[in-house]
């Protein structure tokens, strides 16, 4: 009995063995639709679109799914998407290319080219090089400043004006903390350089070289484009079809649409040294830039087991797995989650694009085609991260639910409604108004978001439960500050996925 258990054992670890060294690319061609379709359902996104790009050639670009909710427009490989964050290679690649040009340095002070730019640390500020801006090192917590920034009025100008206001979390140079306030400061330095808009010279120098004739580098132009996706969302565990966010303030951050073929260009050329068939589109000296690590990030612990550091370079996230050097990044705003990823050693690019920012899907499947072209046995991604996802949504839920029943009872205030309304005020951010709704809901309004509100519901003290008009920006509760039964101000905290920082507002009338 011995012998044969053996036998079996020996058998069946040579079949393991055989199938994690098997050739999975065979996945791409056999599994890889039905794995996104189901995905697609599983995570109820509306549409998607896939490209790999493979030793100079496309092996897959696709479009899946609707552009929108309700409506049967299918999702093609030249529909566009917001790619967020993906716009940050975009930037880094352009002042890099005007680095090869000898137009500037990237080793230079920042105030060379801003003379006005400055940090609430001074002498950091003076100190300051386009490097730093370019890979998330000034000293801000990641994400910090972005309610102000984000989606809001403020011009160009303004967002580098307060970008001198915000407290430092860590000490200069010391902590990487991810600022995209820095990156539309750096896509500033270009007007300075050569007196065009940083879209204008992205679409003379990049996109027209390159052949990327629909991408668009301003978030106001994509309601007007023909082929285009519907950003998405979840409103109490209803997908809903949601407003185009305004980011042109932050325009060098993340503004830029783009498709899936357009994306296979720009892939393709970085791929390729900077090469589009003879002609040198992109200098490879430029390239080579963006890809030099300048921060450490931390460590990440891959689904095979593999620990390894996470690097950041300009534009590009920086990671070693199973042997291969990946640049990558994602890019998230309303209504959209992508990825981008490159993998210089072997030729291969992976770009998803998703238009719902509930899901992980744009993180998961790159992982899970790299895995088929290293050799790296099937792990299925999306079912783990989706297993994971849906154990945070479950707890958010049972919050959410206790809050509604608090509410549900009808707690008084501890002081009467009228005493929370009024003007309140935040050093950095601006101004707030409360005032009085129907049915005993208060309403506040801010200064720099004129078309979004949030309604307060009283939880019992000085406690309300906040619900916001903009999705994105999540549920909360508010205490508000009194001193000697008077308010004196308010705490306001957006989600997350916005800034994980809140905001202080001291009551003024």
């Amino acid at each position: 009995m011995k012998k044969i258990s053996l036998l079996v054992l020996s058998f069946f670890a040579l079949v393991t063995a055989r199938a994690q060294n098997a050739d999975r690319s065979k996945f791409l061609k056999d599994s890889l639709d039905s794995y996104i379709n189901r995905a697609l359902t599983n995570w109820r996104i509306p549409g998607a679109a896939v490209c790999i790009v493979k030793d100079g050639k496309i092996v897959l670009m696709k479009g899946y799914g609707i552009k929108e909710l309700g409506l049967m427009n299918k999702v093609d490989e030249n529909t566009l998407f917001m790619i967020g964050s993906n716009t940050k290679a975009f930037t880094a690649t352009a002042l890099a290319m005007l680095q090869a040009d000898k137009k500037l340095s990237l080793d230079e002070k920042v105030t060379k080219y801003i003379p006005e730019f400055k940090l609430d640390n001074k002498v950091a500020g003076e100190l300051t090089i386009v490097k730093d801006l370019l890979c998330h090192r000034l000293g801000f917590r990641t994400f910090q400043g972005d309610f102000t920034f984000y989606n809001t009025n403020l011009a160009r100008y303004e967002v580098i004006d307060r970008l001198g206001k915000m407290k430092a979390t860590y000490p200069f140079r010391t902590t990487w903390g991810y600022t995209n306030a820095a990156f539309l400061t750096a896509g500033e330095i270009i007007p300075r350089v050569i007196g065009k808009p940083w879209e204008v010279y992205l679409k003379e120098s990049i996109f027209a070289p390159l052949g990327m004739g629909n991408t668009l580098a301003l978030s106001a132009d994509m309601p007007k484009a023909l082929n285009r996706t519907v950003p998405h969302t979840l409103v109490d565990n209803r997908l809903t079809a949601i407003p185009y966010c305004n980011i042109d303030g932050l325009a060098p951050a993340g503004s830029i649409s783009s498709s899936a073929n357009d994306l296979s260009k720009w892939v393709m050329a970085l791929l390729n040294d900077g090469k589009v068939g003879n002609r040198q589109a992109i200098a490879s000296t430029a390239i080579q830039a963006t890809r030099q690590p300048q921060d450490i990030v931390g460590s990440v612990k891959h689904l095979n087991g593999e620990t390894n550091y996470e690097l950041y370079g300009l534009g590009w996230q920086i990671q070693d797995y199973s042997g291969h050097r990946i640049f990558m990044h994602s890019g998230g705003v309303n209504g959209y989650l992508t990825s981008v990823t490159l993998v210089p050693q072997d030729k291969l690019g992976i770009i998803v694009l998703t238009n719902t920012d509930q899901n992980e899907l744009y993180d998961a499947l790159r992982w899970e085609i790299m895995d088929a072209y290293f050799k790296q046995k099937f792990r299925n991604y999306s079912e783990v991260y989706l297993s994971q996802y849906k154990a945070g949504a479950a707890r958010q839920l049972v919050t959410d639910r206790k809050l509604r029943d608090t509410i549900a009872m009808a707690p008084r205030p501890k002081l009467s409604l009228d005493d929370y309304t009024g003007k309140y005020t935040n050093d950095f951010y601006g101004n707030m108004a409360i005032t009085a709704g129907e049915n005993g809901i208060l309403e506040m309004r801010f200064e720099h978001h004129p078309k979004m509100y949030a309604k307060l519901q009283a939880l019992g003290g000085n406690r309300f439960y906040v619900t916001f008009s903009d999705p994105t920006l999540g549920k909360a509760v508010f205490p508000f500050y009194v001193t000697n039964n008077k308010v004196t101000g308010v705490r306001v905290k957006v989600a997350d996925f916005i800034e994980y920082n809140p905001y202080d507002f001291k009551k003024v009338d």
